[in-house]
């Protein structure tokens, strides 16, 4: 029960006594039923086998059929969704295994009988409230089969999450299992049936049971709101071999378009396609959150083991083993919207004190860093009085310069040499080229006195 995939169980009815005293014979083999095998004679060459997850044989009853679907009834106490119907061939059975007798009741009753009997022993720790809606698909037409009168056209619309629903339902209440039989056998009295060449009392549509479940633990408070639906859906009909006429033909086109609605959906899941054909019939579009959504789904196929119905069993069975490998992907666990709500306000007040806490965190950053900013222009201001301090020091030393060069302009005029000392050296004798003038001047001057006194004796001697 804990598989991803729809579950598939395949039951077959006996021979009845007309098809023994007929000598019909039986085409399906059980040899391989204990491993979930199930064999049809195609021809008297040809044999077709078929794997289920469970094949119940003629012999098993009532009791051994719910056994196995038991574990997945109770677990829509635990907060789970499940989809239990039953598809089922012209004659097959399927209605009485669905309804059953007071005698021996069926799987809508048994069902029931399990809940109620989990739910007193629970009583302690669980607070459960049940309710019971019966509704059938007639003609493409959703009746409450509780109203009286039984109400019509009934509208399917969608929740928040895609979960189906139909606003207006009769919604009884169920506080024991002694008042569901009386419920079940109000709405099955009421559903649409008809005779046929097959089927003295056939079903003309699909029938389907929702019951409501809400649960609360009182040890943490959890709530769920989950749902079971008991589908028995009418058989499809060929009807070259039901002789069906006039409304009776109107109603068998009805059931095989939606059951042809249905195989389009399950195709259409099987090969994972984008775009599910949901609504193309009431049905589907009823079913579309049990099949594609998050729910726990089981399909009982009813056959019928006579040679007659030999294309039909074939039929049924190529369809419910294309079923058994659509996966649907883990069931989800439906929290009560209140709860949900709750659960919701507290994340949402996690996140408020988170994003508090973190915009305290900034604060206090932003603190800090307005602080390291006050610092920072307060330095900038230090070293701008610094750089004010060293300009002003700059500019009394340019002006002590400008001064001291101006003094020293002064004093180098002082010291200038004359016009006529400029005019003697117009281009200005080193120290040097002075001391060498000074040394040519007193030699010419010795050369003088020398000349002057040669002079002196030349004269002296003319005079002698």
């Amino acid at each position: 029960m804990k598989s991803r995939n729809i579950r598939v169980f395949c039951w077959c009815r006996p021979l009845s006594k007309d098809e023994t005293s007929s000598s019909k014979k039986s085409v399906v083999d059980f040899n391989g039923a204990n491993d979930g095998e199930i064999m049809v004679t195609v021809t008297e060459t040809t044999k077709k086998t078929f794997k289920f997850d469970r094949v119940f044989t003629p012999k098993d009853g009532q009791g051994v059929i719910y056994a196995d679907v038991s574990p997945l009834v109770t677990s829509v106490l635990d907060g789970y969704n499940v989809c239990i119907f039953a598809y089922r061939q012209t004659g097959s059975g399927n209605t009485f295994t669905m309804e059953g007798t007071k005698r021996d009741r069926g799987v809508n009753y048994k069902s029931l009988e399990e809940l109620f009997k989990i739910v007193n022993e629970r009583e302690v720790t669980y607070k459960y409230d049940l309710s019971v809606s019966i509704l059938e698909v007639y003609n493409e037409q959703i009746r409450d089969l509780l109203a009286t009168p039984s109400s019509k056209n009934l509208e399917i619309k969608l929740d928040r999450d895609k979960s189906s629903h139909v606003p207006g339902i009769t919604d009884a209440k169920v506080k024991d299992i002694n008042e569901v039989w009386n419920i079940l056998q109000t709405g099955s009295n009421a559903r649409a049936v008809g005779s046929n060449n097959v089927n003295t009392h056939s079903s003309r549509s699909h029938c389907m049971i929702f019951i409501k479940v809400r649960a609360k633990n009182d040890l943490n408070g959890e709530c769920t709101s989950s749902k079971l639906w008991l589908v028995d859906l009418a058989g499809s009909e060929r009807l070259t071999k039901t002789d069906a006429q006039g409304e009776q033909l109107n109603e068998a086109k009805y059931i095989n378009r939606s059951l042809s609605a249905l195989r389009g959906v399950i195709s259409a899941l099987a090969m994972e396609n984008s775009h599910i054909p949901y609504r193309n019939s009431k049905l589907t579009y009823l079913l579309q959150d049990s099949l594609g959504g998050n729910s726990k789904a089981l399909m009982l196929v009813q056959i019928s083991p006579s040679e007659s119905d030999a294309s039909e069993t074939l039929m049924s069975l190529s369809f419910a083993s294309c079923l058994r490998h659509i996966e649907l992907g883990p069931a989800k666990k439906q929290v009560h919207s209140a709860q949900l709500q709750n659960t919701r306000q507290m994340k949402l007040s996690r996140k408020v004190r988170k994003l508090e806490k973190d915009l305290q965190n900034l604060k206090s950053k932003a603190k800090g860093d307005e602080q390291l900013c006050k610092d920072l222009q307060e330095k900038v201001k230090e070293l701008e009085g610094r750089l004010d301090s060293k300009a002003h020091s700059q500019i009394t030393s340019e002006k002590q310069q400008r001064l001291l060069s101006g003094k020293l302009k002064e004093k180098e005029q002082e010291h200038q040499p004359s016009i006529v000392e400029q005019k003697v050296t117009p281009i200005g004798f080193t120290i040097f080229d002075s001391a060498m003038w000074i040394v040519f001047c007193y030699c010419l001057f010795c050369q003088n006195k020398v000349l002057e006194r040669k002079l002196k004796e030349q004269e002296h001697q003319r005079s002698a």
